[in-house]
This record gives C-alpha cells, structure tokens and sequence, in this order.
C-alpha cells in the first residue's frame, strides 16, 4: 500500500492552529496536485474560510471523540474523498501516542507542527506538564504565538530544549516579526575532554544527547554515578548500568541504561549503586534494535546514591 503523508498540527484551543491551517490551504504549493483531507479533532473560534483555498480538492471530516480514531475509520475517511494527503487539527488535550497508536500504518507523519500562546504557555507547562511533554518531545517545529517584549524567550527555550534539542522554536510577535531561536544551549559537560565526567544532576541531558549523537560518544571515555541491573541474560561479564529519569511526572520515570562490559561483574547485584569508568563504543548488542552504546568499563566501584536517585532534564 502506497505511503500517505499526513502533517499534523498541534496545540491547545486558541493557540493559533486553524489561523496556520487556512494559510496552508491557500499554499499552492502544499496542495497543488493534491486531494488534501483536512480532520478537525476540535472546533476553535476561527472558522476556515473556503473561498480563499488554493484549490477545491480539499475536504473536511470532524472527529470529535478520541474513541473515533481508528485504522479502521481513518482508512475509511481517506478512501470516501479519495485523499492523498492529510492535515490533522489535532486536539490538545489528547495525548499525541493516541494518534500514532491508531493511525494506519501507511500513514507517514511529514512534519509535525507545535502552536503555543504565550502568554498561557507557562500555565499549561506547570499545570498540564504531561500534555505539553508529550507534544514537544515529537514536533519537528514549535511556535509561540502572541510573544510581547515584556516576555523573556529564555522561559519558553529552557522548557523546549529541556525535552527536545532538535525542535526549531519560532516566536511570532505581536508586531508581527517572525524570530527564530537561537539561544546557544551548550551542555553542562566537556565532550572533548579525556574523561567525561557527567555530574549527577546532568545525567538525564547526558544520555539523551548520547542517544541522540551515538557517533559523538564512539571511543570517549566517561565517568558517572550509575544503578547496576545484573541480569544472567546478559552473559558473563556483562550488566547494565544507567540511571531512572523523569520526563515530566512521576507515571514516565524509566530506568535508561547502557550495557556495561566489566569481568567483575559477578560482584555487583542489582539495585548497586556504583562509580563507573570506561570507554563506550557503538556496536551491535542483543539489548539494542540496532548498534548502541556499550560501556567497556576500566573502573566499577561502589559508592552511595545520588542525593535525588531520580535524573530530571530541569
């Protein structure tokens, strides 16, 4: 079965969807050629106005229960307009996995757009972390809409890049400047030095930059504080090092940890909490879907937990 591209766009109620939803359809270029199914998963103030479209191959079909999204439905929506491509309103109050979860499989995500309102971004960060978490963490592009002078783009940065270091944040002013973040975010360790030493608080940071830039890491040796989990499935020789991290709330804590080569690794249990040197080199490994981390330690000694044994990105 032919691959659709979907696009889908992201945001709590007011944050300036639909407003981008309408410029987008009066794109030639996104819907030239095209017959372009448009679901709305919400209804906003704005409405679309047709009259202004590029083209008249465009339709539209609501979904207004979560229990609506199906393979099933959605195959069944594309087939009665004969889409080729689809736009997705999608509503901000459901989480984004949702989707992924149900959509069908030929269906390709092409970009996933993000839209905040400034001045209610931080409200929704303390009070809906779980749902601002969600939709940052797999958006490729993040807008803040409504952006004053009085307002500090370092409040909306850090929170960003605290869960996503490869998302392009744009500020849209009230004045109606357009301004690309480029706060320099240069991480809490030296990637260049003989040892990296990654400092407890920085451990989250740390493996997300490592999962993100294996390459980087090939060949550097590090040092970190780290939880043992000895498995006999691993082999002789081998343990898992790592540390628990919480994205967002306490629900998302998971351990993330590396294989770890040491011939002491008899002398460890799980649940140790121990020092950990060694050189990490990128290879395959039966934990990994693909190549991976694999820590071949020179050091592992024993020491106590960290004064928070839960790693934060903030």
């Amino acid at each position: 079965m032919q691959d659709t591209p979907v696009y889908l766009v992201t945001g709590f109620l007011e944050s300036g969807k639909t407003s981008f939803i309408q410029e987008t359809l009066q794109d030639k270029r996104f819907c030239e050629g095209e017959r372009v199914l448009v679901i709305s998963c919400e209804e906003g103030e704005i409405e679309l106005d047709p009259t202004l479209f590029s083209t008249d191959d465009i339709y539209f079909e609501a979904i207004e229960d979560i229990s609506e999204m199906s393979p099933e439905n959605f195959i069944r929506l594309q087939k009665k307009h004969n889409a080729t491509k689809i736009l997705i309103e999608y509503n901000g109050m459901w989480q984004i996995g949702e989707l992924f979860n149900r959509a069908p499989e030929n269906w390709v995500i092409g970009q996933q757009i993000l839209f905040f309102d400034s001045a209610t971004f931080l409200a929704y960060n303390a009070n809906m972390r779980s749902l601002v978490v969600d939709k940052i963490q797999s958006s490729d592009m993040i807008i803040f809409n409504r952006v004053t002078d009085k307002m500090d783009p370092m409040d909306f940065h850090r929170v960003v890049r605290g869960l996503s270091r490869s998302a392009t944040i744009i500020y849209e002013k009230t004045t109606g400047e357009i301004a690309y973040d480029e706060i320099e975010d240069p991480l809490p360790f030296d990637k260049e030095a003989d040892v990296i030493a990654i400092e407890d608080r920085d451990y989250a940071l740390f493996y997300r930059d490592l999962c993100e830039k294996m390459e980087d890491y090939n060949g550097k040796t590090v040092k970190f504080t780290a939880l043992v989990a000895n498995e006999k499935s691993l082999g002789n020789g081998t343990m898992l090092v790592g540390r628990h991290v919480m994205t967002c709330c306490a629900d998302d804590i998971q351990y993330t940890p590396m294989v770890c080569k040491w011939k002491g690794s008899d002398s460890f249990k799980s649940y140790d909490w121990v020092e950990v040197k060694g050189k990490i080199e990128i290879k395959q490994h039966k934990m990994y879907e693909g190549p991976g981390p694999v820590l071949v330690a020179s050091s592992v000694t024993f020491t106590k937990a960290p004064e928070d044994p839960v790693a934060t990105f903030y």
